[in-house]
Parts: structure tokens; C-alpha cells; sequence
């Protein structure tokens, strides 16, 4: 286990240089292939001793080589970031036909949940093929290990998180987006594939959280009511704690009422 952990999270590390790409371009509609990464201030190619996770943003003292522009702290923040979220996934699911899954779900992730802050916005481009491709990903363990009840369950329970959103979306739709409902949508998929109350818990947590963040920035920044907190990135980790630490509530909710 340990050496997956390592190599998973090894991993996350280059998939997080690759997210810091789609979180700069996919905003802009730009190509994630191409060009290659450049500087965006002098424009200059990065070379590959330029883009090795983490390494290269100490190495360079956060700047650019060509015109020594600063270079934000966020690069090597979400491959970090990336690395320990991978890790961490690789730990929970350990070496099973269902990791793919959520390392993928770990991935986008940490790109709309940056994307978000960025531009309180959630793109299409990332949230809607997603749909196909979480199902793709939870078909093969369910065809290799005979989980069929459990990838009905996660449809049921994405299309159910799903219709939830959509409705606080219609009675008040100043306080959450439509690219928030269709994101419901893909991480009830994944909560429904483990345990269909934990869409319970990873929503309950979204708010209370959410909540919590909300008056706190109204607090500090004395912006008023009207201040806008993006929500996308606490229903991903209102996710990921119902993912990692939900079940032992609902096992305990389950045994308070007699179930």
C-alpha cells in the first residue's frame, strides 16, 4: 500500500502541472494541447528543466528565467495539492478497479474548484463530458467485479443530487449557479457508487461549510449580503469528506433511529 500511495501521489504531481494549463486556458476557450506552456508576460517557452512539479518553481525562486517576472505561488500549490489529493485517494480505494474513477474525480476537481475562484464559473468544457466518461470509468469495475446494483445506484443518485440542485437553483437562483447543478449531477454518481446516503452527508457538509466561508468573508471583507462566495469548491469537498469520513456517520445516524 504504501508504495501505491507514493507512486499515485508521484503521479498527482504531473497531473497537477498539467491542471495549472486547463485552470489558465479553459476559462479563456483556449487549447489545452497547444501551444506549449509559455510565460505569460514575455511570452517565452517554458523548457522541460522548467516544468518538473514544484521543483522547478523553487529552483527558479518563483520567477521566470527569461524576464525574472514573478511567477504565482498557485503553480506549485495545485501540483502539490494534486500530489496529496491523488495520495490520498490511492490510500482510500487502494489498488481496485474503481481508482481510476476518482482519481479522475480528483483531478477535476482541483481544476473547478480553481477555476471557480478564478471566475465563479464552472465550465461546461470540464463538467459535462465528464458525465460519459464517470460512467465509462465505473462500467469497468462494475463489469469486472459484478457491481451492478452499485452503478445503478450511482445513476439514480446523480440524476436524484441532480434535481435537488436544480430546484434551489429555480427557488433561488441568486444564490447558486446552473454550472452548480450540473456538477451535482457528476458527484452524485461517485457518492451513489459507495453509498447513496453519503450524497446527504457531502451536501449537509457543502453548506454547512459554505455557510460557515460565507459570513466569514462578509465579516472580514464588510462586503454585505450581496458578497459571492463560489460554492463549486465546497461541494467538491463536501464530497470528498462524505467520500473519506461519511460512512461512519451514516452508520451511526442509521443506529440512532433503529435502522
Amino acid at each position: 500500500m504504501p508504495a501505491l500511495v507514493i507512486a499515485v501521489g508521484i503521479l498527482g504531481l504531473l497531473i497537477g502541472s498539467f491542471l495549472n494549463v486547463v485552470i489558465h486556458r479553459v476559462p479563456l476557450g483556449e487549447s489545452v494541447v497547444r501551444p506549449r506552456s509559455r510565460c505569460p508576460q514575455c511570452g517565452a517557452e517554458l523548457k522541460e528543466r522548467d516544468n518538473v512539479p514544484v521543483v522547478s518553481w523553487l529552483l527558479l525562486r518563483g520567477r521566470c528565467r527569461s524576464c525574472h517576472a514573478p511567477i504565482s505561488v498557485r503553480y506549485p500549490l495545485v501540483e502539490l495539492g494534486t500530489g496529496l489529493i491523488f495520495a490520498a485517494v490511492a490510500w482510500w480505494c487502494g489498488l481496485s478497479w474503481q481508482l481510476p474513477a476518482f482519481l479522475y474525480l480528483a483531478a477535476i476537481g482541483v481544476a473547478l474548484s480553481a477555476i471557480d475562484l478564478d471566475v465563479r464559473r464552472l465550465p461546461d468544457a470540464i463538467v459535462l463530458p465528464s458525465y460519459p466518461v464517470v460512467l465509462v470509468l465505473l462500467l469497468l469495475p462494475a463489469a469486472v467485479e459484478g457491481r451492478w446494483s452499485d452503478l445503478l445506484h450511482a445513476v439514480v443518485t446523480g440524476a436524484a443530487l441532480y434535481l435537488f440542485y436544480l430546484v434551489l437553483r429555480l427557488v433561488y437562483p441568486a444564490g447558486m449557479g446552473f454550472g452548480d447543478v450540473k456538477l451535482a449531477g457528476v458527484l452524485g454518481m461517485y457518492l451513489g457508487w459507495v453509498s447513496w446516503p453519503l450524497a446527504i452527508v457531502a451536501s449537509f457538509a457543502a453548506f454547512l461549510i459554505g455557510g460557515v466561508v460565507g459570513i466569514v468573508v462578509i465579516v472580514v471583507t464588510d462586503g454585505g449580503r450581496k458578497t459571492k462566495v463560489p460554492f463549486g469548491p465546497f461541494m467538491i469537498l463536501g464530497a470528498f469528506l462524505a467520500l473519506f469520513f461519511g460512512q461512519p456517520v451514516v452508520d451511526w445516524y442509521a443506529s440512532a433511529i433503529g435502522l
